[in-house]
């Protein structure tokens, strides 16, 4: 098959998965994700694996999801895009996280934080730092909770109207 026709097809296959993913298909979605990835390689097919692990995790299968972002982060970080290598770090502390693997998901979650902050990504970090607040909040670590959704908020620059709110509270508390 010629590249061309590959891209075509790949192309084609991504496309059905996005609508499968818009209609709530979740395992199809995934499914056709991994397909278009299998067709094609390097950072391309890593952001395709990087889909199926959200659309498995919307489907609630973790493992599949931790699966299908596994050396993805690798790839990112070779091509030198610093932003996926931290969001496919964001997608692997996820998917612990849903499989129960706390510690392991909090240290992702936490790397996935600074890469974004390197990055200047303030939106994409108070994301995770709130993720990993939650985190810590089942765990019942109460002051980490807090201290990880200060810390997400701190470095916004133009904050969310919830944002400021929980800017405010957390000066009350603090």
């Amino acid at each position: 098959m010629s590249e061309s026709v590959k891209s075509v097809s790949t192309r084609s296959i991504s496309d059905n998965a996005a609508q499968a993913y818009e209609s709530g298909d979740f395992e199809r979605a995934a499914n056709l994700y991994e397909q278009a990835a299998a067709g094609i390689s390097g950072p391309e097919a890593a952001e395709l694996l990087n889909n199926a692990s959200v659309a498995w995790l919307q489907a609630g299968q973790a493992e599949s999801a931790l699966r299908a972002v596994s050396g993805t982060t690798e790839i990112f970080a070779a091509a030198g895009d610093l932003r996926r290598q931290a969001l496919s770090l964001g997608n692997q502390a996820a998917a612990l996280d849903a499989l129960g693997r706390m510690d392991e998901a909090a240290a992702l979650y936490q790397t996935c934080a600074e890469l974004l902050e390197k990055n200047g990504e303030d939106q994409l970090r108070a994301n995770v730092m709130q993720s990993l607040s939650a985190l810590y909040m089942r765990q019942r670590k109460w002051f980490e909770a807090l201290a990880a959704m200060n810390d997400g908020l701190r470095g916004v620059k133009n904050p969310t109207l919830k944002q400021r709110l929980l800017r405010t509270l957390l000066k009350l508390r603090w």
